[in-house]
């Protein structure tokens, strides 16, 4: 058991979300990685690949830094897909917040 950071209630740790107020379990389901951090740096220097490295997936960081980003094409489309809160990290997880 857990306590809700919302209300502060009692609620199980593997709930999506507080039975009393609905908040959302950090815990469960959602990334720990800042979406607005992502996005900034994938913006800035994306073609080096850090925000994969950021988010654990160091194999496809290196990736990046041998081809500049896939040319540029590869930063671009993982800045969209940040910014859609589409972008997962190393553990699968959605960067959402």
């Amino acid at each position: 058991m857990m306590f809700c950071s919302g209300c502060g209630k009692e609620m199980h740790e593997t709930a999506q979300a507080c039975p009393n107020c609905g908040a959302k379990n950090p815990q469960v389901g959602g990334s720990r990685h800042s979406k607005v951090t992502l996005a900034l740096v994938c913006f800035f220097i994306g073609a080096l690949g850090i925000h994969r490295f950021m988010v654990g997936k160091p194999g496809t960081g290196i990736l990046m830094i041998l081809t500049l980003g896939g040319l540029g094409i590869w930063t671009l489309i993982d800045f969209v897909m940040i910014l859609l809160g589409k972008f997962r990290d190393g553990d699968g997880n959605l960067v959402t917040s």
